[in-house]
């Protein structure tokens, strides 16, 4: 009996993903209610929404923390030796403390005036008869108030000499900057306290002195003013204790980061006063309960879902797929349609084309919300930060819009440890309308039951559902002809490919025009190698005045074949590979019935598909239709106005890699798209194409057991690190002394050694992160070297990831 797919058996993976537990069709009579209707759960709140019991509202609940590139997100707590390693060390702390006690010694000397030459300055720059003759002792009021001015002026000197010269910075973000708010604002509020009473102990009745930041303003403003009389307008006074409190209290609202938490809150307020103020306020911030919705004032929406979370009729992929749509309904102004929706068919809203909710059979661990997929663990060690160390290792669109370069021997579980879970993982966000997969792969390769996709296209296979089209739909002959050229000639360095697709063009741009379509293969074989007949009948098509550009195209075509530089004959030899017997029906031929598929679908809907490569004895077929694929890729991928991801998956991209494909997969990442490229060796790529290919990449992985010529391209890729060495040496200490020479010798008696002394010298030194070697020989089984980059620029290191975890 046919299911939306929450009933299917979900995996056997460790710790799977909690589905919905729907009961079982058949019984009609429902169970005997526990409590009467209007009754509350036992345990539950009033006034206050039922806590879910369902374990997929319990996996949605879980916490989800922000973490490096790579790291599996889900239920994800820092080591307890990252946590350590923020903490202060004491070089910081020895670098706030002895700056501090140095100023506070340099403060206590200049207030006995102990400091050499402490008023020579002061007696420079003031008139000579504020003071008594070769003294610093003040005639009047002028001589006291600037004393009172050149302490202030030494303490602020004194103040910031302290603060560039200690860590005062790191002490600031760690107690301070490094908290979240309101912690943040607290404890800057708290040190700005502490600062008031030490500037105006008077005002809290305290009896210390205050520091010198009131008296010498005040004195300062007396000696320009000439007068105390300045003092009795109170705005003024008034005025100068609020400006110095306002100073004061400026660099903690720096610090404390109070603006943005003013700003947060007053726009908290202005929403709440928007929303209605008759529904109950949402107190409850667990996902399972829905609170953007609630706080949208979709109260009504958000119940339904609440409660169908609850019986357990939703799994991930509902909760994924309903939160996108309604991430988008509210940048689109169209929550009115989204909550009728939601209404009207609850958790089953927006499923996908296919009607399925979930994959048959999964295997992976998918975290949907975090949209990652686990495929290991990360290898605690001393290159592995500690971060990392213990945590689970995950991909996700972020990483794979930057595309993966993956590298290992066969049997070292490429597609086992990465193609199927990542496949399953993508297969899982198109069900959620967030991502389009294609999956090349030989026939019989193990990713998935046919049911897990919605268009499979088995080349030479006469059971075969979808045909391929060569042409993806396309409209401009110049990109079809770009197509084509690139799947026949593109890994060949003898033919010119701007010739090759000229020639192409100029065929089927003519053969577009006379029939409104493009030719079948064969029809363009004949026309490559200049058969008499279809070229006298594409002309006769061409007798209107209207095709007369067309017919100088064609003629142009036709003045080419036989001389030295014709591609046509090359370009007909590797059609002809393609005009098979066993290829008869496929590729668009006139007289096959089965629905042809256009990988322009891709760009407007989040299709799965998979094309299974035909079987032994059609390898070049094969790599023709690889190169297809990835070229056809590229151009559908540059469709304005796709919101989903689109990932192409190459299971064997031996054949794919070419000039013109690097370059189409480094335009991929600014497009919302990427590709994954698994190789057996890098040696089936040209060499010319390893640096360039390792570039585009932003993903690089390499699998137990490659060569050492392919762990070098890797070590190159991943470039060199400062690391710290100890060298230590060992030099013979020789004794002058009678009696040291006595000991010595007793000491080489009884120990046998000479008695040396060890110099110990710290160097940083540039060193590969991987070498070669290391690649080679020092990768276990069931385990692979990965580096990760974001489409934000995020970098995560070469690290080894046990894929068996």
């Amino acid at each position: 009996m046919e299911s939306d797919g929450t009933r299917d058996t979900h995996g056997t993976g460790a710790g799977p993903v909690p589905r919905a537990a729907v009961p079982p069709q058949g019984s009609a009579v429902p169970p005997r209610p526990t409590r009467a209707p209007d009754a509350a759960p036992a345990g539950a709140r009033p006034g206050y929404p039922p806590e879910p019991v369902s374990t997929v509202a319990d996996w949605l609940d879980d916490p989800r923390p922000a973490a490096e590139p790579g790291i599996w997100r889900h239920r994800y707590r820092l080591p307890k030796a990252a946590r350590q390693e923020h903490r202060l060390a004491p070089v910081t702390v020895v670098g706030f403390l002895v700056p501090l006690a140095a100023g506070l010694l340099l403060w206590s000397l200049w207030k006995h005036g102990s400091i050499p030459y402490q008023w020579a300055v002061l007696r420079l720059l003031t008139p000579s008869d504020w003071w008594w003759g070769g003294t610093t002792s003040p005639k009047g009021y002028q001589g006291a108030e600037a004393i009172t001015v050149a302490g202030g002026v030494f303490f602020a000197i004194l103040v910031y000499a302290m603060a560039r010269l200690g860590s005062w910075t790191d002490i600031i973000r760690h107690l301070v900057t490094g908290r979240a708010q309101p912690a943040r604002a607290l404890i800057a509020a708290l040190g700005a306290l502490a600062t008031l009473t030490l500037v105006f102990p008077s005002a809290f009745g305290l009896g210390w002195d205050a520091l010198p930041v009131q008296d010498p303003l005040f004195s300062l403003i007396v000696l320009i003013t000439g007068d105390y009389t300045v003092f009795a307008s109170r705005p003024l006074t008034y005025g100068l204790f609020a400006l110095i409190t306002v100073l004061v209290l400026w660099p903690f609202a720096r610090v404390g980061g109070w603006w943005t938490l003013v700003k947060d809150a007053v726009a908290a307020r202005e929403r709440a006063k928007s929303a209605d103020d008759t529904v109950r306020p949402v107190t409850d911030r667990k996902p399972s309960q829905w609170p953007e919705l609630r706080e949208a004032g979709q109260h009504e929406a958000a119940e339904v879902l609440t409660a169908a979370l609850r019986a357990g009729q939703m799994n991930d992929v509902d909760c994924v797929r309903i939160d996108g749509m309604w991430t988008l309904a509210r940048a689109e102004a169209r929550i009115p349609s989204f909550t009728a929706t939601v209404l009207r068919d609850g958790a089953a809203a927006w499923t996908h084309p296919s009607g399925q909710r979930d994959l048959p059979g999964r295997e992976g661990r998918h975290d949907l919300p975090a949209g990652q997929v686990r495929i290991g663990r990360w290898t605690p060690g001393d290159r592995t930060p500690l971060a990392y160390g213990g945590a689970g290792a995950a991909l996700g669109p972020e990483t794979l819009a930057t595309s993966l370069l993956a590298v290992g021997p066969a049997g070292s579980g490429k597609t086992r440890h990465l193609v199927r879970p990542v496949v399953e993982s993508l297969g899982l966000h198109a069900l959620a309308g967030r991502c389009a997969v294609v999956v090349v792969c030989a026939a019989g390769t193990s990713l998935g039951p046919d049911s897990a996709y919605d268009v499979v296209v088995r080349l030479g296979d006469p059971a075969s559902v979808h045909d391929l089209d060569p042409y993806a739909e396309s409209q401009d002959p110049d990109e079809a002809a770009a197509f084509l050229a690139e799947a026949l000639i593109g890994d060949l360095d003898t033919t010119s490919g701007t010739r090759a697709v000229t020639a192409l063009a100029q065929l089927l741009g003519p053969y577009r025009a006379a029939f409104g379509r493009f030719p079948t293969l064969p029809v363009l074989r004949e026309l490559l190698e200049g058969e008499p007949a279809a070229l006298n009948a594409l002309r006769a098509a061409l007798a209107a005045e209207e095709h007369s550009g067309l017919r100088r195209e064609l003629e142009a075509r036709a003045r080419q074949f036989g001389t030295p530089g014709d591609p046509g004959p090359m370009l007909a030899d590797r059609l002809a590979v393609l005009d098979r017997p066993v290829f008869a029906k496929f590729f668009g031929a006139d007289e096959r019935q089965a629905r042809p598929f256009s990988l322009r679908a891709v760009a407007h809907h989040p299709l799965r598909v998979r094309v299974d490569l035909p079987e032994r004895g059609h390898e070049e077929a094969a790599r023709i239709v690889t190169r297809l694929l990835l070229a056809q890729f590229d151009a559908v991928a540059s469709v304005g106005g796709r919101s989903h991801f689109a990932c192409l998956v190459l299971d064997d991209a031996s054949a794919a890699v070419t000039g013109e494909s690097v370059r189409r997969v480094q335009r991929l990442r600014s497009r919302n798209a990427g590709v994954v490229l698994v190789l057996r060796t890098v040696g089936d790529v040209p060499e010319p194409l390893h640096g360039p290919l390792y570039a585009a990449v932003g993903c690089r992985m390499a699998f137990s057991g490659v060569t050492t010529w392919d762990g070098g391209r890797f070590a190159e890729a991943w470039g060199t690190q400062w690391v710290e060495t100890k060298d230590i040496a060992q030099h013979t200490v020789f004794a002058d002394q009678p009696m040291t020479r006595l000991i010595h010798a007793l000491r080489k008696l009884v120990t046998g050694k000479n008695v040396t002394t060890e110099a110990v010298t710290v160097r940083q030194v540039e060193r590969e992160r991987w070498s070669a070697s290391e690649l080679a020989h020092a990768v276990p089984p069931g385990h692979a070297v990965l580096s990760l980059t974001t489409v934000r620029g995020e970098h995560a290191p070469p690290l080894l990831v046990d894929l068996r975890s």
